[in-house]
């Protein structure tokens, strides 16, 4: 499984930095989004406003929508498909690959947005550095639960619409706990909790791609 994984994670890394669509296409697409957040929020709040952390969070998801699509897009075509039937590829290994391909580029992503957070949104910087580890958690868990409901609306011809409303509700959890987090950091509150969620939900969507992606892409 493991080695299948790295297989897979490999292949749509590579992917990836050819096409180079996150790097031209959905980057940009995220820093004017964050700069459209700041923009609405005006010069003056957004020194005073503790909006910061949720707005960066909307911009991510937006963003993992997008990608997430991506990624399964490349799963979808036939040739791939066609390959994965024949060399009987172990479906848990084929999720835990494509997920963590996809974290690998939400991180990445989520790297240029925090600087547009601290920049366009005035969020504390040094603060902003703690809160990476359960950002890092956060957005871990989104593309797990996003390479799920991806390989669940990937055989639907309305795949692009379908998506974001079959996983909103799901990723609403995760961008709560996320977003709750970095504003314990950086403005104080309760951290242990969201930690505690953010985990459970690492563990809860890993065990279910285990053990349902396959079923879950033939459906």
């Amino acid at each position: 499984m493991i080695h299948v994984a790295a297989l897979v994670a490999r292949k749509d890394l590579r992917i990836e930095l050819r096409s180079r669509v996150l790097a031209w296409q959905v980057l940009p697409f995220g820093v004017m989004a964050l700069l459209l957040c700041g923009l609405a929020l005006g010069p003056n709040p957004a020194g005073r406003s503790h909006a910061g952390p949720g707005l960066f969070y909307i911009v991510v998801t937006l963003m993992a929508l997008l990608m997430i699509n991506r990624s399964q897009a490349i799963e979808s075509s036939r040739g791939t498909k066609d390959s994965v039937a024949t060399l009987g590829l172990d479906p848990a290994g084929v999720f835990l690959g494509k997920a963590a391909a996809l974290t690998v580029e939400m991180w990445l992503a989520s790297a240029v947005l925090l600087t547009g957070t601290v920049l366009f949104l005035h969020v504390d910087q040094a603060r902003t550095l703690v809160a990476i580890p359960s950002i890092a958690a956060s957005v871990a868990a989104l593309s797990l639960a996003g390479t799920l409901y991806g390989a669940l609306t990937s055989s639907q011809n309305s795949s692009l619409t379908l998506l974001p409303v079959l996983a909103l509700p799901a990723f609403a959890p995760l961008l709560i706990a996320g977003e709750r987090a970095y504003s314990a950091v950086v403005y104080g509150g309760e951290l242990k909790v969201w930690w505690s969620l953010l985990v459970i939900s690492l563990i809860a969507y890993s065990s279910v791609g285990v053990l349902l992606y396959g079923v879950m892409e033939e459906s």
